[in-house]
This record gives C-alpha cells, sequence and structure tokens, in this order.
C-alpha cells in the first residue's frame, strides 16, 4: 500500500511564496515519477508539475501556467518531491495533490497510479 502525504500548504498574499511538501511511504520506492496536480473549486484537475529520472538525474515538467514560477525538485532518499510556489497569484488557489506513477508519466490524470489527499493553497489578492 502506498501513502502520499502533502504538507506546506496554506494562506499566502499574491506575489508570496509556498513550498509544498510530499512524503512516499509504505513501500520501498526509487527513482519512480512523482509530481502535482491541483484542482479550483469547479475546474478539472490540472496538471502542475512532475519530475522524472534520466540515466544523469532528473528532468523536471511545467504546466504551462506555473512554468517560470513554480520549481518542482525531489529528494530520492526519503523520497520526497517539492514544489516550489514562486509569484503566486489568485488563480492558483486550489487544492494540490501529490502523485506517484510506476508507469509513464504524463500530464493526464489517468497516468498517476497513487494520489494524496491533497492540501489547500489559497492566494488572496
Amino acid at each position: 500500500q502506498v501513502q502520499l502525504a502533502e504538507s506546506g500548504g496554506g494562506l499566502v498574499q499574491a506575489g508570496g511564496s509556498l513550498r509544498l511538501s510530499c512524503a512516499a511511504s509504505g513501500r520501498t520506492f526509487s527513482r519512480y515519477p512523482m509530481g502535482w496536480f491541483r484542482q479550483a473549486p469547479g475546474k478539472e484537475r490540472e496538471f502542475v508539475a512532475a519530475v522524472t529520472w534520466t540515466w544523469t538525474g532528473t528532468r523536471p515538467l511545467y504546466g504551462d501556467s506555473v512554468n517560470g514560477r513554480f520549481t518542482i525538485s525531489i529528494d530520492n532518499a526519503k523520497p520526497t518531491v517539492y514544489l516550489q510556489m514562486n509569484s503566486l497569484k489568485a488563480e492558483d488557489t486550489a487544492v494540490y495533490y501529490c502523485v506517484l506513477t510506476v508507469a509513464s508519466p504524463g500530464r493526464d490524470p489517468g497516468s498517476w497510479d497513487h494520489w494524496g489527499q491533497g492540501t489547500r493553497v489559497t492566494v488572496s489578492s
């Protein structure tokens, strides 16, 4: 059984920053893709970012709406994935979900096998 535990959400003013964390537990994971989706009220789940493994290290992938403002990173020893969110906007307000897959990751929510419970991020304008 896999558990993904997110933390770090909260209330922040527009222009501010937050750092989300997600720790995986329950199995021994090594070099599996991990990432983040978000869902705003009344909207579909949206791909935010993911990190995959290559022969030389990791490769990040970002959604268009966060590219240049958010940074994803991973500590494989734990394993824990982080999402550093800078220059936050009101439209970033959503529940953010941590994801992990043992298959090929993608921007489609169906690409991901495991989901956390979510952490709420609220950006006030």
